[in-house]
Parts: C-alpha cells; sequence; structure tokens
C-alpha cells in the first residue's frame, strides 16, 4: 500500500462548488486553487497530506469508486445510479445540505387515471396488448430506474436512454413516460408532466463519501482522521448549544435526571460546592425546555451559548469508515 496524500474531490463549477467550498470553511478547511479558478487541483490550506482535485459530479463518484480518490462530495443520486452496489465500494459519510434533488417517475397530465406505479402496470399491459409495442420510459437513470420498477413489479417496459432534455421526451414522442431529477418540479409541469403519487425514486442530496478501494495509506489516515475531526466539531458545534446555569444555594440539583430527559451532556464534569457552575450542552431544539427544567431546579440563573467548534475524544465519522478499511 502506497503513502500517497489524501485525495480530495469537490465539484469544479457552479453552485455546487459554492456550496462545497462553504461546507468546508465552516469546518475550517479552506480550498485553495494552485493557480486561480482555472486550475483543477488545488490544496487546504494549512492542513499537509491532502490534495484536491476539482472535478465534476459524475467524475467524483467514478473516481470514488475506482478508488482514485479517497473522500468526494457528490450527489447521492449519481452514487446509487453508477455503482451497482455503492455499499460494497463507498462509504456515505454525512449529507451536507445542500444539492436538494428528488429522482421521480413523471407522465403526462392528460393520462388522468395514472396516479400510482399500480396504474403504470396496467397502463404497460394495455400498451402491449393494443399497439403491439412496450411503454418506452425515457431517462439517464437507467439503473435507478431498473431497480426502482422491479421492486414495484412492472417489466413490461423499454428504456429510451436520454442524451438531451429527458422532460421533452414525451411531447417528441420518443418515450411516453420519463424518470428525471427534479428540485421543484417547475419544468415537469411546464411540460405537461406530473409526478406519480408514489414515484419519487429518490431524495437526494449532496454527500461526503468516502473510497473503500482507495490506497489508505497512514498519511491518507492521518489527514482524514483531522479533516473529519473538524467537520464532526464543526456539526456537533451548529447543531447544539452551551447552557450554562448557577448552582442552587442549597447547591443541590438532579442534574443526571435533567440531563437525561433533555439529551444534555455535562462535557466538563459536574461542578463541585453552591458556588459552582453548570456547564452543559444540549440539542438546539431542547434549549428552551433545558433551560426551564434548570430555572425549576432552583438555578440562579441560566444563559445560553452558540459554539464555533466542539471537539471530542471521539470521531464518530472516522470510526465508522476505518472499520470498513
Amino acid at each position: 500500500m502506497t503513502d500517497s496524500p489524501l485525495v480530495l474531490a469537490v465539484p469544479s463549477k457552479g453552485r455546487l462548488q459554492e456550496n462545497a467550498s462553504a461546507f468546508f470553511s465552516r469546518a475550517g478547511l479552506k480550498l485553495v486553487q494552485k493557480a486561480g479558478a482555472r486550475e483543477y487541483r488545488g490544496t487546504l490550506a494549512g492542513l499537509p497530506g491532502v490534495e484536491v482535485r476539482y472535478l465534476s459530479a459524475s467524475e467524483i463518484a467514478g473516481q470514488l469508486a475506482s478508488g482514485a480518490a479517497h473522500l468526494g462530495v457528490t450527489g447521492e443520486d449519481l452514487i446509487r445510479e453508477m455503482l451497482p452496489d455503492p455499499g460494497a465500494s463507498v462509504e456515505l459519510l454525512t449529507p451536507l445540505g445542500f444539492g436538494h434533488a428528488s429522482v421521480v417517475v413523471a407522465v403526462p397530465q392528460a393520462w388522468i387515471d395514472v396516479r400510482a406505479m399500480s396504474d403504470l402496470d396496467e397502463v404497460a399491459s394495455e400498451m402491449r396488448l393494443r399497439q403491439g409495442r412496450r411503454m418506452r420510459i425515457a431517462t439517464k437513470y437507467v439503473n435507478l430506474t431498473r431497480r426502482f420498477f422491479a421492486e414495484a413489479g412492472i417489466a413490461d417496459y423499454r428504456i429510451v436512454e436520454s442524451l438531451g432534455a429527458t422532460e421533452g421526451a414525451p411531447a417528441a414522442g420518443s418515450a411516453e413516460i420519463i424518470v428525471d431529477i427534479t428540485t421543484t418540479g417547475t419544468t415537469l409541469a411546464a411540460n405537461a408532466l406530473k409526478i406519480l403519487d408514489d414515484g419519487v425514486m429518490l431524495r437526494s442530496e449532496a454527500n461526503l463519501v468516502a473510497s473503500l478501494k482507495a490506497p489508505w495509506g497512514e498519511t491518507a489516515r492521518a489527514a482524514l482522521r483531522t479533516v473529519l475531526g473538524r467537520i464532526a466539531a464543526e456539526e456537533r458545534a451548529r447543531t447544539s448549544r452551551e447552557v450554562r446555569a448557577g448552582l442552587p444555594e442549597s447547591g443541590e440539583i438532579d442534574l443526571a435526571t435533567i440531563a437525561g430527559l433533555h439529551e444534555a451532556e455535562l462535557p466538563y464534569g459536574a461542578p463541585r460546592g453552591a458556588d459552582g457552575e453548570i456547564v452543559m450542552r444540549c440539542p438546539v431544539d431542547a434549549v428552551f425546555d433545558l433551560s426551564d427544567a434548570l430555572v425549576q431546579a432552583g438555578a440562579r440563573s441560566v444563559t445560553v451559548r452558540r459554539i464555533d467548534y466542539a471537539f471530542a475524544a471521539e470521531n464518530p465519522l472516522a470510526e465508522r469508515l476505518l472499520a470498513r478499511l
């Protein structure tokens, strides 16, 4: 196994690149392109042992599958379409909160009686009986379509691979229905198409994905722990708040019960003495209930603070991945 740098593949242009750059920056990982925006290689500022590659989202999925990249940012739809068995070659580490879109089955709005996948089975049978041909599906998502239709028990169809604007296929007469990706459904509606009630095949978003096929030497593993440690620290801080409260004069408060009821933790341990200060950390949506409980238990005052980063000895993202390597 070669001791090569960790290769991080990120989108090369557009909104995906902007969002990926912002995501890494929030975690203290600034992407630096060596020779400006036209350079397709870069680094992470102040972090040795990492090479950044700027690629298209589909190229990133391919490089992760082959092991040419260790980590990458790409859509879940591409991972599940391009990799026959994603779990055997990659690990989806965490969704990133951007690049939301759904892969859907859409039919002409004029098909008033067709609302669900079970109705398509009847359409396919009738088309075979009356026209002597199979129902045609235009799509770029060949593998996702085959799996989804197999699960729905529909087999009498033919896939027409789409190279252009898939939503125009029914109007052009090259297919009866389509499988395509959409964010709002506006383009489908503009082309007189509707999404079946149970026709959402996949709700996708950008993910941080790790390759199980890449050469994970010591340099790559060390960089991985640093990168995922910072990402976990940012996520932990963003989704939690620090709650500080002064102990009651009696010095007695049932911290264990209060913490258990409100998903809180005592990151620095319980305070000592009546003048001590309770420092707790809890999920954002538990802040008000936890604060009320502390006041009712006799706390003299309660303050809530945002956290920039919350590092911990545990690194769940890294541990999950390293356990599979």
